[in-house]
C-alpha cells in the first residue's frame, strides 16, 4: 500500500517535471532588425523541435496547483503590504483633514476679525473702474463724430 502511494507520487512529480521541462524547452525567437523589416530567425542553439505530447490530467492537476499556489502567495503578499501601509494612509488623511479645518477657521477668524470696510470694495472699485471706461468711450465717440 505505501510503495504504491509512492509511486503515484513519484509519477506525479515526473509529470510536474517534464511539463516544466517542455515549458522551458520551447524555441526561443531572435529578432534581428536590418533595415526597414524585422527578420525572425529561430535559435540555432536550441535542440530540435519535438512534437508535443498530450498533457494527462495529472499534469493539467499539478498546473493548475502550481497556478493557484502562486496566486495564493501573491496575494497574501500584497495583503500584508497593505495591512501594513494602512495606518500611514490613515494618518495621512487626518493630516489633510486637520489641514482642511485649520484653514477653514483661519478664513472664518479672518472675516470675523478682519473685515473688509465697504468703501475698499471690490466690488464697487469694478463698478467705477467700467463706469470711468465708458465715459472715457463716448467722449473718444463725441470727438471723432463732431
Amino acid at each position: 500500500m505505501m510503495r504504491r502511494q509512492q509511486d503515484q507520487q513519484s509519477k506525479l512529480l515526473y509529470e510536474l517535471s517534464t511539463l516544466i521541462l517542455n515549458v522551458l524547452q520551447a524555441p526561443t525567437m531572435q529578432f534581428e532588425f536590418s533595415g526597414q523589416s524585422p527578420v525572425i530567425q529561430r535559435s540555432t542553439q536550441s535542440p530540435p523541435a519535438r512534437p508535443m505530447q498530450p498533457i494527462t490530467p495529472a499534469g493539467f492537476a499539478s498546473l493548475l496547483l502550481g497556478i493557484s499556489m502562486s496566486l495564493m502567495l501573491c496575494g497574501s503578499v500584497t495583503f500584508f503590504i497593505g495591512f501594513f501601509m494602512m495606518p500611514w494612509i490613515l494618518a495621512l488623511v487626518m493630516v489633510l483633514y486637520l489641514a482642511g479645518i485649520v484653514s477653514t477657521l483661519s478664513m472664518i477668524g479672518r472675516a470675523i476679525f478682519c473685515p473688509m470696510p465697504s468703501s475698499q470694495s471690490p466690488r464697487k472699485d469694478v463698478q467705477r473702474g467700467q463706469l470711468k471706461l465708458l465715459k472715457v468711450k463716448i467722449f473718444d465717440y463725441l470727438q471723432h463724430t463732431g
